[in-house]
């Protein structure tokens, strides 16, 4: 019953999108907006139908970051959105869903089902206002295996409810060499293990986003074959932290680009920046924000960072500064409530694509490999 709502939406979408654009244009674009960590992710393909990963933070950083989010969404020339993915319910990802809704129409709603935290507000939430915006939309709870039909956009669903792929994608299927040296960590109970993790195939052209998903996930979906095979783009997971991105995952995939939407000082730590940076095939690693956890040892040239903060200082620390632990008076984050700036992608069905800070204006191309 699901797969076939999501194919009677394709052609309802195609009917009312298709004629503001090219039938010629081979242009996948991807914004990656910063929400401070949270991951937002807009996808628009060629013939203008879109799909948004997250919604940033709620409460008081809504306002701001449901902003940013239409800041992207105009540039794009949207009316609407076709779908929203919530990878999982943490303030970070699903917090400014409320806010956003006000400001435009959202015609799909996916995630994994019901939180399997033990927080009153998040399931207040799901059941009352969520519920009151899907049930005048169309709802999907998807599983692995699931497509989500975008026209001319092959979106895959690799993990949910804390259930991953079983069947290997096109070009996937080999043995994955990194299986025997990883280590389980504790298992993770919260909603970051539910993530929604997709894979975007156009044409040639790969991409992997997982939303927060933890290492231990990562193993059962990439052990003891490798299922997805190379990709072009990972847009690294969990910010940048080393309970995700295992390289188990990580170099097996053998991304060309990575891009890191991290905070200030919330991700890109000095472990999981290692296991980026020693990535097989990796070019470049670009990031949504310079992260004082990386310091300048681990992080990278500046025209590859979109974001710093807003009181500049002159110099900056060769020597990360170590994480503050959780629930510790470490004090706030180096402050970014003022203009922010996304990195864009722009991929072509031949495999070959661009990236653009869109602070500084830098670009780089990136050939077709396949």
């Amino acid at each position: 019953m699901r797969a076939s709502i999501l194919v009677l939406l394709a052609a309802a979408v195609m009917t009312t999108s298709t004629s503001t654009q090219s039938p010629t244009d081979d242009t996948l674009t991807i914004y990656l907006i910063d929400v401070e960590g949270g991951n937002a992710t807009l996808f628009v393909s060629p013939t203008g139908q879109s799909m948004l990963i997250d919604t940033g933070n709620g409460g008081t950083n809504a306002e701001r970051d449901v902003g940013r989010i239409m800041t992207a969404i105009e540039d794009a020339g949207l009316e609407h959105l076709d779908y929203l993915i919530t990878t999982h319910w943490h303030g970070d990802h699903y917090g400014g869903l409320s806010e956003l809704a006000d400001r435009i129409p959202i015609h799909h709603y996916i995630d994994h089902g019901p939180t399997v935290e033990d927080n009153q507000q998040v399931q207040d939430f799901i059941a009352g206002r969520y519920r009151s915006l899907y049930t005048t939309a169309m709802r999907t709870i998807v599983e692995p295996g699931d497509s989500i039909p975008l026209p001319s956009i092959n979106v895959q669903v690799m993990a949910s409810a804390g259930q991953v792929l079983q069947q290997p994608l096109l070009g996937g299927g080999l043995t994955n060499p990194y299986c025997p040296t990883f280590e389980r960590q504790a298992e993770d109970l919260g909603d970051n293990a539910q993530s929604v993790g997709v894979h975007i195939g156009f044409g040639s052209f790969r991409a992997l986003h997982l939303g927060d998903l933890t290492v231990n996930k990562e193993f059962d979906l990439m052990c003891p074959i490798n299922p997805i095979g190379s990709v072009d783009l990972y847009i690294v997971s969990h910010h940048g932290l080393s309970t995700s991105n295992a390289q188990v995952l990580v170099h097996a995939i053998e991304p060309r680009v990575a891009i890191m939407n991290n905070g200030t000082r919330k991700g890109g730590t000095p472990d999981s920046m290692t296991t980026l940076h020693t990535a097989p095939g990796l070019q470049d690693l670009w990031q949504l924000h310079f992260s004082v956890l990386s310091g300048q040892q681990y992080t990278v040239p500046g025209v590859f960072i979109a974001n710093s903060v807003d009181d500049q200082p002159s110099t900056m620390p060769l020597t990360p500064m170590p994480a503050p632990r959780r629930g510790s008076n470490a004090g706030p984050p180096p402050a970014h409530s003022g203009p922010a700036h996304w990195i864009q992608v722009k991929a072509h069905r031949d495999g070959s694509f661009e990236v653009v800070n869109s602070r500084n204006g830098f670009s780089k191309s990136y050939a077709a490999l396949r």
